[in-house]
């Protein structure tokens, strides 16, 4: 394993900043904090903080109020000074154990020396406050005054109460500021690392575990110096309490230790058991994030299958799983409460008898009172011991988790993957490559690899699945592990990858890719990828905010976008690995031209070619990875791949004669031809004449549709996430109440609450009075106190388990709601909503419902000091607001990278997004700390208060003639007063946090009430069980919006697709097909007209009886992570032989057979084990299992190669002869021999006929079709086969159809085209250079 190297690389200058960041990485222009240039006087009371507390009182605080950190605040100053000791560290040390702690610890080693200091004056002023009552007590029960006495003793409680004030709220604050900046260090060192991390290590660390580094183990960091800090002050307390008490009763003290031991011992299982409820929640917790995420993700598949409430109880499952654990640790918190109440009650009493027993010193008002005040700071420090062992404990695991993540293999950029030579005649050489994914690999991915690129080449790499194609270029990237060889580099590199990476932002965002704006070249590069209709339809053009993923964008427009990005960045070599797959002929052919260097030399009128991006890349290097063997005839060079290796190469003409696995791969994608010829052969068999030139529609605009995108002038898709403005009282508070309907449970609890502060202060009270009474006997004295004690700890034993119960109530109940509410919205949230969003109130918005609201309810009766919280509460109220949006973007922002890390390398532009997260960082750091100092802010204030309060009430005791009060009285108002300024505190503090915790549920109610879709079933209007019989959809005047004031997206379709019908839907990328689609599934209501299925209007019943009635083969295949079994009937619908018949239909038997556990192997994340070719298959086998009348293919066959398209329209064709079948398609040969072919445009229906009909006209079906195959044909520059056994009569195939109007006579005979009868007459004359083929 390699020993990571964190350090900054050198700053990359000549990439430049991007004009627009992602919305929180702006650079906002806020004034530095405060705390910067402050005075000493301004430090010591958190003055500095007033402006923004003004600021948050006059008006709701936004992010720009917020002023930025001080600069050694800031993550970048953190994140070096951690690199710096743990590269020294490095070096020092043979032992890569514990680097990351002792990193951290060498990093803030001073700075923690100070906040011990602080800890250490506070821990002893708290220590030596019942020697202060002492001194009163005593001073009251003297004969004769002495003021100068009474007036020290004062002095020595102002001068204790000061240290204590000041020296705890600095030992808070500069520990929590302390843990913020460990925070941000290994947020950005995680960070960092994952964008230096092997392709083998990614694969040990997935998204969802590197998003838990940062949000579980970094952010743990947040609180650990203050809990390092209250242990060991905890026990530093203990023994000076332990040591006041024997100061002051001598051996008396002695059996007191018993129980105080006997409670401390209590606390270590009971704090073990907490732990491990804890672990076991959080375990359960990640499970149920984990499913939560992936389901989010698959929202559209699983609305459109009807599969809602599968996975509704499985998220459910998964939180009772949780449930039951969190029940436990809550339940046993109220066992907690109980032995930290009754603690100091049997402590005193127990020493109270041994002071009698021992009679080292007399039950009077000074022992009393004394022993009572000592105990009662032992109490907190007992119960805190075992919890901050517990957290040093989870942090130690955090800390190991981290030293492994960042010990990690690295990209060996130095030695490894690539020598770049500017210079170099080759733009790629690859000598005696051997490559592998991983050490553990037994055989290498990539096998004796020679290869030589010259600049200016066009590359094409074809083979069938899994033959090693995208690995050649990650080869190429440097992102494979070499084993031997050599690998030369010789320019600059852009990459497009085959599942488009986009991220969330602006159109402009992704094409810019934080280049500099280059007008001219951004416009060439937009209508070069054939972009330029598309954002004139958006709605604030290349401005459209893209959602999470390009969630809102067609498969098509990603991979546009993608290419775009490319073209813009003017890199030497491009790597595009398979882009063509998700557009349609049109566009392909468009963006093909873009990795063409040929310029047309014959006399080519076609405008489309000044356009496309040929013009950028005519002088570039392009290796492009393909399924799309129509391209083929025009690069230099073709590599054909199998096993690993390069079994082939050479052009087009050359490596076809030489037939083999090239001949395969063309045979694969005849079949698809001929399979359609033979299904037609009886259907249609006349000539049809083309009248039009298939050229004259390149020049013919794209359609755009981004129909989801669309929406109200002056909104974007994603907004910014909503916050309540300003204070909304005390409604938050009773719909938590509400929720868990726990009206008469929180009486009980004021109650209970009530009567424990009445025992409690009677059983004081009682000491006070009883002393005077010469009556009272030592042992009623201690009786009578311990009886009242020891029933106040039932009482508060009784209110802590109602508080767990409402909380468990309130838990079930907002989840459930929560839940309901994510599982019934409508496409459209899951369209304009970050997942981020959504997960961060599923995580931790409701681990606070859980954990922190329900102990925070009992001290709302509590009376606080309103005027200094209510003016400190709207800036707090504000910044936990805030704070609640800024966390989002971090892990958002990350997981983003870590889906994307390879195309971020590609394009160099790793210091870029290192820049950008380092500036969420902070913002979400600044909103931590200023919640922090406001915190500190208010709570000096009021300690100040209380303080004032206890200073006075002594000196009017000292200035009270002598003996005027008693000294009972005295030692019961001193251990008050005393206890009292803490209370104040504890209630302000919780006071101020339940006003915070409850703006968790204000971001919950926000997404349970969402508007919901129609209902699942309606009860009375259900149709009958054997709907549909027929499968007969009429579609009259059907109209479609995204949104009540956007623009009609489908406009007054009107058609019928009879039963048993094949029906292909056609048309320019987003043209509306898909949108058509959605209608019939209903993803998006109709505005007007209505669908009509074997005469049941499906907008009248409910949304489950209508989709599970409806079979869909998706564009992008989508599996769950489970079992191959899960994922063909997720329902457990079917019995094995059912399924195992499917899988042997989809060519998955033999597949599967191999794996040990047969339909129970395993899937992982999205599929991520399983090519997408059988990830396509499984898809497959739903829709047979389901074997529903009507059957929807979206572009099912566009991202797949032909052998596996072959199978999929093989089985389509068998198994569904008598369905109707209706098919989105970009691959004419897929809609071709359709019944009837739709034409869509702009949203309009254009034709709707049979394909042969709209063939004998000037038709848009014609057009496309002529489109496609002059593509195939390679338009211009004709290079087809050559057949040695041809004779004279077979004819020629011109592609680009460039001939005389009178022998313009084309077969449309299925999908034979272009073949012209010649007859050997010389008349015939071609633009291109046309070579014969067989008919």
């Amino acid at each position: 394993m390699d020993q990571a190297t964190l350090s900054e690389p050198r700053e990359n200058h000549s990439v430049q900043e991007c004009l627009s960041e992602p919305p929180l990485a702006q650079k906002i222009e806020t004034k530095e904090t405060g705390l910067g240039h402050a005075t000493f006087h301004s430090k010591l009371i958190f003055s500095w903080v007033n402006s923004l507390l003004i600021l948050g009182y006059s008006k709701p605080l936004d992010l720009e109020d917020i002023p930025s950190l001080a600069s050694d605040d800031e993550a970048n100053k953190t994140y070096q000074k951690f690199v710096y000791a743990w590269e020294s560290l490095v070096r020092e040390r043979n032992n890569t154990k514990s680097l990351v702690l002792w990193s951290i610890a060498r990093t803030y080693l001073k700075e923690n020396i100070l906040i011990a200091f602080y800890a250490l004056l506070r821990t002893i002023s708290v220590a030596v406050s019942p020697l202060i009552l002492y001194a009163f007590v005593n001073y009251s029960n003297k004969t004769e005054v002495d003021r100068k006495e009474g007036l020290s003793i004062v002095g020595i409680l102002i001068l204790t109460k000061l240290f204590e004030s000041f020296s705890q709220r600095h030992w808070f604050f500069n520990s929590r500021r302390s843990g913020m900046k460990m925070r941000s260090a290994l947020m950005v060192a995680i960070y960092r690392k994952q964008l230096k991390l092997s392709s083998s290590a990614r694969t040990r660390h997935s998204a969802g575990e590197f998003v838990n580094y940062i949000a579980v183990d970094a952010y743990r960091m947040g609180e650990f110096p203050w809990w390092f800090h209250t242990a060991w002050t905890s026990v530093l307390q203990i023994v000076l309490s332990t040591v006041i008490l024997f100061g002051v009763v001598g051996i008396g003290a002695l059996p007191g230790l018993v129980p105080l031991l006997i409670f401390g011992l209590l606390n270590v299982p009971f704090a073990r058991i907490l732990k491990n409820c804890q672990s076991h929640i959080m375990i359960a917790q990640d499970k149920r994030l984990q499913s939560t995420s992936e389901i989010l993700n698959s929202m559209k598949i699983i609305k459109l299958q009807s599969w809602e409430e599968k996975f509704k109880s499985l998220v459910e499952s998964l939180h009772n799983e949780e449930f039951v654990w969190l029940s436990k640790a809550q339940i046993l918190k109220a066992f907690g409460s109980f032995l930290y109440w009754m603690s100091p009650t049997v402590i005193s009493a127990v020493v109270f008898v041994g002071c009698v027993v021992s009679k080292s010193a007399p039950l009077n008002a000074e022992t009393i009172f004394t022993i009572l005040v000592t105990v009662r700071n032992m109490g907190e420090p007992v119960r805190m011991i075992p919890e901050a062992l517990s957290i040093m404990i989870q942090v130690k695991v955090s800390f190991d988790r981290l030293n492994k993540f960042l010990l990690d293999e690295e990209l060996n950029n130095d030695d490894n993957e690539r020598n770049l030579q500017q210079c170099s005649v080759n733009a790629v050489e690859i000598q005696d490559g051997n490559f592998i994914w991983d050490h553990e690999s037994v055989s290498p991915t990539l096998i004796y690899v020679n290869l030589e690129i010259k600049q200016g080449q066009k590359i094409a790499v074809c083979g069938p699945v899994g033959a090693g194609k995208s690995s050649l270029l990650y080869a190429i990237l440097g992102e494979i592990l070499k084993t031997t060889g050599t690998v030369n580099i010789g320019g600059t590199l852009a990459y497009v990858s085959q599942s488009s990476w986009i991220q969330s932002g602006t159109v402009q965002d992704n094409i810019l890719f934080g280049k500099p704006m280059d007008k001219t070249r951004y416009e060439k590069a937009i209508k070069a990828c054939d972009l330029d209709k598309d954002i004139n339809d958006f709605s604030h053009g290349d401005l459209t905010e893209i959602g999470q993923r390009g969630i809102n964008l067609s498969g098509g427009q990603k991979q546009r976008i993608q290419l775009a990005r490319a073209v813009y960045n003017d890199a030497d070599i491009y790597l595009l690995d398979d882009p063509f797959s998700a557009v349609d002929a049109h566009t392909a052919s468009i963006l093909f031209n873009a990795t063409s260097e040929y310029v047309c030399s014959h006399s080519c009128k076609s405008s489309h070619f000044l356009d496309c991006v040929m013009t950028s890349l005519r002088e570039k290097t392009v290796v492009l990875v393909t399924h799309q063997l129509e391209f083929l005839s025009e690069v230099d060079n073709i590599l054909v791949m199998e096993g690993g290796k390069v079994i082939q190469s050479g052009s087009y003409e050359n490596i076809l004669i030489a037939g083999t696995a090239f001949e395969l791969l063309v045979s694969a994608r005849k079949d698809t031809i001929t399979e359609l010829n033979q299904d037609n052969e009886n259907k249609r068999g006349s000539e049809n004449e083309v009248l039009s030139n298939p050229q004259d529609s390149h020049g013919s605009e794209n359609e755009g549709e981004i129909s989801s995108i669309e929406g109200p002038i002056g909104s974007q898709l994603t907004q910014e996430e909503e916050k309540v403005i300003d204070n909304v009282g005390w409604k938050s508070f009773w719909n938590y109440i509400d929720y868990s309907k726990g009206s008469f449970m929180l009486f009980f609890i004021v109650f209970t609450q009530s009567v424990f502060l009445a025992l409690q202060t009677s059983s004081s009270y009682w000491l006070a009075l009883a002393i005077k009474i010469p009556k009272v006997t030592n042992v009623t004295l201690i009786g009578v106190y311990a009886l009242i004690s020891f029933a106040s700890a039932a009482f508060i034993y009784a209110r802590t388990y109602l508080t767990a119960l409402l909380g468990l109530k309130a838990s079930t109940a907002f989840f459930s709601s929560f839940t309901t509410s994510i599982f019934n919205a409508p496409m459209l949230f899951f369209d304009s909503t970050p997942v981020g969003r959504i997960l961060t109130r599923a995580s931790s918005d409701l681990s606070i419902l859980d954990f922190n609201i329900p102990y925070s309810i009992t001290f709302v009766v509590s009376i606080t000091l309103e005027i200094v919280v209510n003016y400190y509460q709207p800036t707090a109220r504000e910044l936990v607001r805030i704070n609640g949006t800024t966390k989002a973007p971090v892990m958002n922002f990350a997981a983003e990278t870590s889906l994307g890390v390879v195309t971020v390398r590609a394009f160099n532009m790793v210091d870029r997004f290192f820049k950008n997260y380092l500036k969420l960082v902070d913002t979400d750091a600044s909103l931590f700390f200023h919640s922090n100092v406001t915190m500190e802010w208010v709570i000096l204030r009021v300690e100040a208060l209380q303080n004032l309060t206890v200073i006075s009430a002594a000196l009017f005791l000292i200035l009270l003639p002598q003996r005027y009060v008693s000294p009972g009285l005295v030692g019961l108002s001193f251990s008050y007063a005393f206890t009292l300024t803490g209370a104040q505190v504890f209630w302000t503090r919780w006071f101020s946090n339940l006003s915070n915790y409850i703006i968790s549920v204000e971001r919950i109610n926000q997404f349970i009430h969402i508007p919901a879709e129609p209902p699942a079933i309606v009860d009375n209007n259900r149709p009958p069980s054997s709907w549909p019989s027929k499968g007969k959809i009429d579609l009259q005047g059907l109209e479609i919006r995204y949104r009540p004031n956007a623009p009609l997206v489908l406009k007054g379709i009107t058609c019928t697709f009879h039963e048993g019908s094949r029906v292909g839907v056609v048309g320019r990328t987003g043209s509306g097909k898909s949108t058509l689609i959605s209608g019939l599934f209903r993803l998006v209501e109709p505005s007007t007209g209505d669908i009509l299925i074997d005469g049941i209007n499906i907008c009248s019943i409910g949304l489950k009886d209508l989709r599970t009635k409806l079979s869909i083969i998706p564009q992008e295949p989508t599996l769950f992570k489970g079992s191959i079994r899960t994922n063909l009937d997720p329902l457990g619908l079917y019995s094995d032989d059912e399924i195992w018949k499917v899988v042997e239909k989809c060519q998955l038997k033999e597949t599967i057979d191999k794996l040990p556990s047969l339909l129970d192997s395993s899937v992982s994340d999205e599929g991520g084990n399983w090519s997408l070719g059988e990830r396509q298959l499984i898809c497959l086998g739903r829709v047979l299992l389901k074997r529903n009348r009507i059957l929807v293919l979206d572009e099912a066959t566009a991202s797949i190669d032909s052998a596996t398209d072959v199978i999929l329209q093989r089985v389509i064709r068998q198994e569904f002869a008598e369905c109707t079948v209706i098919t989105v398609a970009h691959r004419i040969p897929t809609v071709i021999d359709s019944d009837m072919v739709m034409v869509l445009s702009y949203g309009k229906l254009v034709e709707y006929d049979e394909p042969s009909k709209l063939m004998n006209t000037n038709s848009s079906f014609s057009k496309l079709v002529a489109e496609y195959w002059w593509k195939i044909g390679n338009g211009a520059n004709i290079n087809i086969m050559h057949e040695p056994s041809l004779k004279k009569e077979d004819g020629l195939a011109c592609g680009c159809l460039h001939l005389k109007d009178k022998w313009r006579k084309t077969n449309w005979y299925g999908l034979r085209i272009a073949m012209v009868t010649i007859a050997s007459n010389p008349d015939i004359t071609c633009c291109c250079t046309m070579t014969p083929v067989r008919q």
